[in-house]
């Protein structure tokens, strides 16, 4: 794995998503009690305008909705950000019939110790998220992510005024605390119109474009030229998929590109997802077969050579934060915290 020397931040994925069913109360503060530097909520938002904790709008795998009979007649076909998707949205329910849904793991074949707390835990609201922020022991950082800003647009709401308002109501406008991010550069920007002064980060693909400025491919962003435009526009850093970080050499050994030194060299921050453990979401070149056991806060064993078993972890964490990235996702914070303070 080679040494590590990082101060990367460490950010709990939707929580300590790998442990228990995310987004959820206990995923949350199971990331704070396991060290986390900072927690990651993604925010959409409910009919009656209320910001809501959850990856997507669409809850048909993320909550039990599906078995509920008193909601059965919502289920319905929609084109979010341009792709067809069939399911219940959270724009379609208020927040008091939200509340009522249970969280279940999305995931259920690779994380079944996450599974087996399918039910416990209700849905929240961003407010809660801040009042377990505030009641915390310790000081946590939060990257707020927020999600459809353009598509909730088309419905007449206005997603970072509401964001901003949430803050300003929770005594949150000028903590240190807070960085916002979003894959919509004008949804950041509306943020900051709104009073957010907070850093924000662009989220950033390998290849395509942001729903908001489909005629601005990811790629013009990530030459030298677009990192320093964007440095310039006043956005603090930029976040990327690993495989932006790390790509196979011509032998297949997994390298460094040169993304971190050419954004730093541009003044930008430089974060990186998603870091977890199991073999399905490892590079090639890190995944085992040999039955080892899983570690980590669940402290139980994962099946032989099955994707949900744990792989190299310690290797492939090392090599990203030895790349020098200055912040990483991680569904099992416990375990980059223990590469990165070795």
């Amino acid at each position: 794995m080679g040494v590590t020397a990082s101060t990367a931040l460490v950010i709990a994925h939707r929580g300590a998503s790998g442990y228990r069913p995310e987004h959820t109360a206990a995923a949350f503060l199971l990331g704070i009690a396991l060290g986390a530097d900072a927690v990651e909520p993604d925010l959409v938002l409910s009919r009656d305008g209320v910001l809501v904790i959850r990856h997507e709008n669409d809850i048909s795998t993320t909550t039990d909705v599906e078995h509920r009979p008193e909601f059965e007649s919502r289920r319905t076909t929609k084109a979010v950000d341009g792709h067809a998707l069939t399911g219940w949205f959270t724009e379609d329910f208020s927040w008091a019939e939200l509340a009522t849904l249970r969280a279940i793991e999305p995931l259920p074949s690779l994380r079944a110790r996450c599974a087996a707390f399918d039910g416990w835990y209700p849905m929240l609201r961003f407010s809660d998220l801040l009042a377990l922020l505030d009641a915390a022991e310790r000081p946590v950082r939060l990257v707020a992510e927020l999600k459809h800003v353009a598509y909730f647009r088309s419905f007449g709401f206005d997603l970072p005024r509401l964001f901003a308002a949430e803050l300003a109501e929770a005594g949150w406008t000028e903590d240190p605390r807070l960085t916002v991010e979003s894959f919509e550069l004008s949804a950041l920007r509306a943020a900051r119109a709104a009073g957010v002064t907070a850093p924000a980060i662009y989220l950033l693909e390998a290849s395509g474009a942001p729903v908001d400025a489909p005629n601005l491919p990811y790629a013009d962003t990530l030459t030298n030229a677009g990192l320093t435009a964007l440095a310039d526009s006043g956005i603090a850093g930029i976040s990327v998929d690993k495989d932006l970080i790390l790509q196979p050499d011509a032998a297949g050994t997994l390298v460094a590109t040169n993304l971190v030194s050419r954004a730093h060299a541009a003044g930008l921050t430089v974060f990186c997802w998603t870091l977890r453990a199991e073999n399905a979401y490892l590079f090639a070149q890190n995944r085992s077969s040999s039955g080892a056991a899983d570690a980590g806060a669940s402290g139980q064993r994962g099946p032989r050579g099955a994707n949900g078993q744990y792989g190299e972890w310690a290797r492939e964490f090392g090599q990203l934060l030895n790349a020098g990235v200055d912040g990483v996702f991680a569904d099992q914070p416990d375990l980059v915290l223990a590469v990165r303070d070795r």
